[in-house]
C-alpha cells in the first residue's frame, strides 16, 4: 500500500487531490489540515473509504506517521487569507516545510512542494520561465506569502543536497473551479459571486492587468504527473498553469455575460504589490510531464458558475 500524506488536504486544491488519489486502490490517503482555511465538507465524500484518514493538525508543529509520498499544500493561498496574519502565513510555509522535510527524511519519502507563481513577484520577464529569479518585494504586503514560498523552495533543495531527500517543486499559477471559497477574495470567486447576486463587480485598478487561469482538474493531473511520471532526479521547479492570458476587465465582462447578471462594473484602487502580468511558460511541463491544460476557460467557467449557483442557493 502506498502511504500518501496531503498537508492542507481540506483546502481547495488539497481536497481535489485527495479525491483523485483515493481512486487508486493502491493508495491510503491521509489529509492533514488545521481547518483554518480548509473545510471539512470538502472531504465528506471521502470519509466512507477505509483507505482515507483525516487528521486535524497544524503543520507548524512536528508530526509523525509512516509515509511514502507527501504533497505539501498547507498554506492559505488567497491574498485576503494570507494577509490576515502575515506572521502565521510565514510560519506555516517555512515551519510547515521544515516539518514536512523532516518527516520525509525519517521515512525516505518523496515530497512534492506546492509552490506558486507568486515567487516571480511582479515579473519583468513575460511569460515567466522557471529560470527567472523574479521581482519580489521582501517588505511588501504580499511578501509574507511570496518570500516564505521562496524560502520553502530553498529548504527543499537544501534537504535534497544535504540529506538526500527526494523533492519535487511545482509553481502553481491561478487555479479555479468547484470548492473555491466564495469569500476567498480571488478574482474569479469574487466576480462570479458578485455577478450571481447582481452586486457590483469590483475591479481593482483599470482592469488591464492580466492573469492566466487553469481549471482545477487540469492542475491536479499536472501535480500527479510531476509526482509519479518523472524520474526522482527531476526536481523542478516546474510551472503549472494555463498560458492563455486574459485581462481582468475581459474576465469580468465574460462572467457577467455568462451569468446574465445586471451587475455594474465598479473600479477600486489597485492593491499594493499586485502583479501587472502573470502568464506561465509551460514548455518544461510539456517536455518533462507530458502535460498541458485541456479545459478551456469557457468550459471551466461554466462548471464553476454552476457550482457557485448551487452553493449560493443553499
Amino acid at each position: 500500500m502506498n502511504r500518501v500524506l496531503v498537508t492542507g488536504g481540506a483546502g481547495f486544491l488539497g481536497s481535489h487531490l485527495c479525491a483523485e488519489l483515493i481512486k487508486s486502490p493502491d493508495n491510503h490517503v491521509t489529509a492533514l489540515d488545521d481547518l483554518s482555511t480548509g473545510r471539512m465538507e470538502n472531504l465528506f465524500p471521502l470519509t466512507a473509504s477505509s483507505r482515507f484518514t483525516f487528521m486535524k493538525w497544524d503543520v507548524r508543529k512536528p508530526f509523525d506517521q509512516p509515509v511514502d509520498q507527501i504533497y505539501n499544500a498547507a498554506c492559505p493561498a488567497s491574498p485576503r487569507a494570507y494577509q490576515l496574519s502575515p506572521t502565521s502565513t510565514t510560519k506555516t510555509c517555512v515551519m510547515g516545510m521544515l516539518n514536512t522535510l523532516e518527516l520525509a527524511k525519517k521515512y525516505s519519502a518523496k515530497v512534492l512542494q506546492f509552490s506558486t507563481s507568486e515567487v516571480y513577484g511582479n515579473p519583468l520577464l513575460h511569460p515567466q520561465k522557471e529560470d527567472y529569479f523574479g521581482n519580489v518585494s521582501p517588505i511588501g504586503i504580499r511578501s509574507c506569502y511570496d518570500e516564505s514560498k521562496r524560502c520553502a523552495e530553498s529548504l527543499c533543495f537544501d534537504y535534497a543536497r544535504e540529506f538526500g531527500v527526494k523533492v519535487k517543486i511545482i509553481r502553481i499559477f491561478n487555479t479555479y473551479g468547484p470548492r473555491m471559497d466564495l469569500a476567498d477574495g480571488r478574482v474569479i470567486s469574487n466576480f462570479v459571486t458578485q455577478a450571481l447576486q447582481n452586486k457590483p463587480i469590483t475591479i481593482h485598478g483599470d482592469g488591464s492587468q492580466t492573469r492566466s487561469f487553469c481549471y482545477v482538474d487540469d492542475m491536479i493531473q499536472g501535480i500527479l504527473n510531476m509526482m509519479n511520471k518523472t524520474e526522482d532526479s527531476f526536481q523542478g521547479p516546474v510551472n503549472l498553469g494555463n498560458p492563455e492570458e486574459i485581462t481582468v476587465l475581459e474576465l469580468a465582462r465574460k462572467i457577467k455575460e455568462k451569468t446574465g447578471s445586471s451587475s455594474e462594473l465598479v473600479y477600486l484602487p489597485l492593491p499594493g504589490d499586485d502583479p501587472v502580468q502573470r502568464r506561465p511558460d509551460i514548455s518544461l511541463a510539456k517536455e518533462k510531464l507530458a502535460w498541458r491544460p485541456e479545459t478551456s476557460l469557457e468550459d471551466g467557467l461554466d462548471k464553476t458558475i454552476r457550482y457557485f449557483k448551487r452553493i449560493l442557493s443553499l
